[in-house]
C-alpha cells in the first residue's frame, strides 16, 4: 500500500529516512510527514546516496544495521564531506555501540526502540541548531529592524523590549528569512510544548503587530508552523 503523504510547502524540512526494515521506515515516514516534515524513504545507504544525488535533505534519519554498507559507515563518509545533520537509530542500545555513532559526527543518537514523540522532539533539536542562518546580518520586516547577533528587535529607533524565549524564537525564524519553521522546531527544548510556543509567539505578535489577529508579518501557516515574512 503506498503511503499517503500530506500536502507540505516546497520549503518544509526535507528528510531522509534510512532504514531496511520497510514497516519502521513507513511508520516513521508517515509520522513525520503528518508532523510537518517533508519525507523521504531509502531501504539501504547504496538507495540513500541515490537519493542524496538528486534531492537536497536537511536531515538523515539514519538506522545503523543495514545489509551491505552500514549506516555507521555511511555517516562516516557524508559527515566527511559535508555538515548535513544526522540522527542514528539502532537497536544496539550499548554505551559504546552510541559512543562510536557520535564519534563519527553524527549529530544525535536514539536507540530501537524510542518513544516517537521523543524522537521528534530530537528532530525538531538538530533541526533548530543546525537550520541554515543565511545571514547574520540585521533583517526587515515593515519599520522593525532585528538584530540576530545583538538580539535586538528595534522600530525606527526605539528599541523593544525581548523576553529571551522571544528572542530565540525571532532568531529562529529570521535565519530562514520567510520560509516556514515547523512548530516543533521551534518547540525545541522548551518543555511545555507547542501550547507554549503558541502562547509566546501571539505575545510577540502584540509587539510587532497593527492587528495581532490578522498578522502581516509573522504568519502561521496552518498545520505546519509559522514565517517570519522579511524584506529582500
Amino acid at each position: 500500500m503506498a503511503l499517503a503523504k500530506r500536502n507540505l510547502p516546497d520549503d518544509a524540512p526535507h528528510i531522509l529516512v534510512v532504514d531496511d526494515d520497510s514497516r519502521i521506515r513507513t511508520l516513521l515516514s508517515r509520522f513525520l510527514n503528518d508532523n510537518g516534515y517533508r519525507v523521504t524513504g531509502a531501504g539501504s545507504a547504496a538507495e540513500a546516496r541515490l537519493r542524496l544525488e538528486g534531492l537536497a535533505f536537511d536531515l538523515i534519519v539514519l538506522d545503523v544495521m543495514m545489509p551491505g554498507e552500514s549506516g555507521l559507515d555511511l555517516a562516516r563518509d557524508l559527515k566527511s564531506r559535508s555538515h548535513l545533520p544526522i540522527l542514528m537509530l539502532t537497536a544496539l542500545a550499548e554505551p559504546d555501540a552510541r559512543v562510536t555513532g557520535l564519534e563519527t559526527g553524527v549529530d544525535d543518537y536514539v536507540p530501537k526502540p524510542f518513544e516517537p514523540r521523543e524522537l521528534l522532539l530530537r528532530v525538531g533539536n538538530i533541526l533548530r541548531r543546525s537550520g541554515p542562518s543565511r545571514t547574520t546580518d540585521a533583517v526587515r520586516f515593515g519599520p522593525f529592524t532585528f538584530d540576530p547577533g545583538r538580539g535586538d528587535l528595534r522600530q525606527g529607533s526605539e528599541l523593544i523590549r525581548l523576553t529571551e524565549r522571544e528572542r530565540e524564537l525571532l532568531k529562529i525564524l529570521a535565519a530562514k528569512q520567510g520560509d516556514t519553521v515547523p512548530r516543533l522546531v521551534l518547540v525545541g527544548s522548551d518543555a511545555a510544548g507547542e501550547r507554549a510556543v503558541d502562547v509566546q509567539i501571539n505575545r510577540l505578535r502584540r509587539k510587532i503587530e497593527t492587528d495581532p489577529a490578522n498578522p502581516t508579518y509573522l504568519q502561521t501557516v496552518r498545520g505546519v508552523g509559522y514565517r517570519l515574512l522579511v524584506d529582500l
